[in-house]
């Protein structure tokens, strides 16, 4: 009797018995399954970050490699440590993959780490200038702590239970050799899944790569040195005219190329030029090849003085540390004062000294009374204003000037307008009225759209203060090349936007244009597009050939 009632028992013990067994035996492959799939989307998310979702980058070898493999190994001292290698190996490669990313959303090219490092105190004080400081710094402080936890997760996800039945070490035996096995051919350029990558490897040997290559043109570039310079000669073409050299922040070929931004800025450049034909102002306009996008301005302005392509943070560094001549030199040998006017610099700038300026005006030795208006210290229009108010007539002799402008420098808000009396500027406390206006940069950055459409006001501000200077302040003595940077980052671009910029030469007095025109410039405010654009390291030769010692008789 007693047997029969636990015979309904009988049954439900067994199901409950071989339930149990099987959810233990599943347990281990749903970890290293798990494990694989978490390490997965953490190697991955940089590739999506540089090239989007729908690339057809899915898998990444390494991310099961170590999942299955750290499965199989037993939990001794030795692979403890092995672990932690790893964390870092894993770390780094995805550190290194995110900044690639971004300098490719921003700049268009690849990181490099031989000298984008520098990078990184840029950014902070590009976030402190929108931002302010609390906001960089906990911003700085979110990131790093966002790694530390990432690398803990890592650490926690490699650390998973070892699988102790067989089929189940056989399981991730087959799954460590087969990502292996995989991984090892995709590295040798045999890929048999389209949608897999060796995110880590790629990472680092490519990075590797990129300090062995950026060694050798650092070496490129100290022996070819004695034979590229071009040795300061007076342009004696100029020698009684002032020539400015006035960059605009982000303004590049893609104004004109696309019709959003054409649209909008064409009206300005149609009023403009007619008030410049009012003023007896002529003006012709060209495109250069700029040597970089988004951002380091820097380098397309050594590039422009130096007649030399200085693409590179490396290659800046060895131009001024080789005090190879530059404009700056050929105007000194004209007899010439030369001078910068550089509002974006509010900290110490040994460079401009090393470039050899004699007098350099950064953003405090510009008595500057009104507000800060987010990154930008202070409108072009004040700028170009304390030139011509102060700056200018302290000159005893002609005067070689560099201007920067940067209103039209990200995060593009607020949007100003032009002062039709430049007489009323004064020290610049006009500007207060917009001290608060406009969206904040938090504000703007939520919506693309409306991102692209400030940077066309921008923009079109800054062509606006510029061409309304040159048809009120340009003379007979005075030869304005007025040119874009570089052009603005991918996200505004797009990635199919050349590299092109804008350059407006502008002057009252015929000759000077001339020999511009002979180069393929065509009057008026927009550049020819069905020609090629010149490198912007041609300007300093086109000068010295068309107004140096040596040039052609008109």
């Amino acid at each position: 009797m007693c047997h029969d009632k636990q015979l309904p028992f009988v049954p439900w013990s067994f199901t409950a018995v071989k339930s149990s067994i099987t959810a233990a035996r599943r347990r281990p492959l749903l970890l290293l399954l798990g494990a694989g799939l978490l390490l997965n989307v953490l190697l991955i998310a940089p590739l999506w970050l540089r090239f989007g979702f729908g690339d057809g980058r899915w898998l990444a070898w390494e991310a099961w490699l170590l999942a299955a493999g750290f499965a199989l190994l037993p939990d001794r001292r030795a692979t403890r440590l092995l672990r932690w290698l790893a964390v870092v190996v894993v770390m780094t490669a995805v550190i290194l993959g995110l900044s690639d990313g971004a300098i490719h959303q921003v700049l268009s090219r690849p990181l490099n780490l031989y000298f984008d490092i520098n990078l990184l105190s840029a950014s902070f004080h590009l976030l402190d200038g929108n931002l302010g400081r609390v906001a960089a710094v906990l911003i700085f402080a979110a990131v790093l702590l966002l790694l530390f936890v990432l690398a803990w997760v890592v650490a926690r996800v490699l650390a998973i239970s070892a699988a102790h039945r067989r089929p189940d070490r056989i399981f991730a035996g087959a799954v460590a050799f087969s990502a292996l096995l995989l991984g090892a051919m995709e590295t040798q350029g045999l890929r048999l899944m389209p949608v897999a990558r060796t995110p880590v490897w790629d990472t680092l040997s490519f990075q590797l790569e990129q300090v062995r290559s950026t060694h050798r043109a650092r070496i490129a570039f100290v022996d070819a040195a004695p034979d590229m310079p071009r040795p300061a000669e007076a342009l004696s073409g100029l020698a009684d005219t002032d020539v400015l050299m006035i960059f605009i922040e982000s303004y590049g070929a893609t104004i004109f190329e696309l019709d959003r931004y054409r649209q909008l800025v064409t009206p300005t450049l149609e009023r403009m030029q007619g008030e410049l034909e009012q003023a007896g102002v002529s003006v012709v306009s060209g495109l250069l090849e700029s040597p970089i996008r988004g951002g380091q301005s820097w380098l397309s302005h050594a590039t422009a003085l130096s007649g030399r392509w200085i693409d590179n943070q490396l290659w800046y560094r060895l131009l001024l540390e080789s005090h190879h001549n530059s404009l700056i030199d050929d105007f000194r040998a004209t007899g010439h004062q030369t001078m910068a006017v550089m509002p974006a610099i509010i900290m110490p700038w040994p460079e401009g000294r090393q470039l050899g300026f004699d007098r350099i005006f950064a953003a405090r030795d510009l008595d500057y009374a009104g507000p800060a208006l987010n990154w930008v210290t202070m409108p072009d229009q004040y700028t170009l204003h304390r030139f011509q108010d102060t700056l200018r007539p302290q000159a005893a002799q002609p005067l070689f000037a560099q201007i920067a402008l940067i209103s039209s420098h990200a995060p593009w808000t607020p949007i100003l307008d032009v002062l039709p009396d430049w007489d009323g500027i004064a020290d610049g406390a006009v500007f207060e009225r917009w001290r608060d206006a406009g969206q904040t940069p938090q504000e703007l950055w939520q919506d693309i759209e409306r991102v692209r459409d400030h940077f066309a006001r921008s923009v079109d501000y800054s062509i606006h203060v510029s061409l309304d200077f040159a048809a009120r302040f340009v003379d007979d003595n005075t030869l304005m090349i007025l040119l874009g940077d570089h052009q603005p980052a991918t996200l505004i671009t797009g990635h199919e936007a050349s590299d092109a910029v804008p350059v407006h030469v502008i002057s009252k007095n015929p000759r000077l244009l001339k020999p511009f025109r002979q180069r393929g410039f065509v009057d008026g405010l927009v550049p020819d597009h069905s020609r090629p654009a010149a490198g912007m390291d041609r300007l300093r030769d086109w000068l010295h050939e068309d107004f140096g010692n040596h040039q052609a008789t008109p």
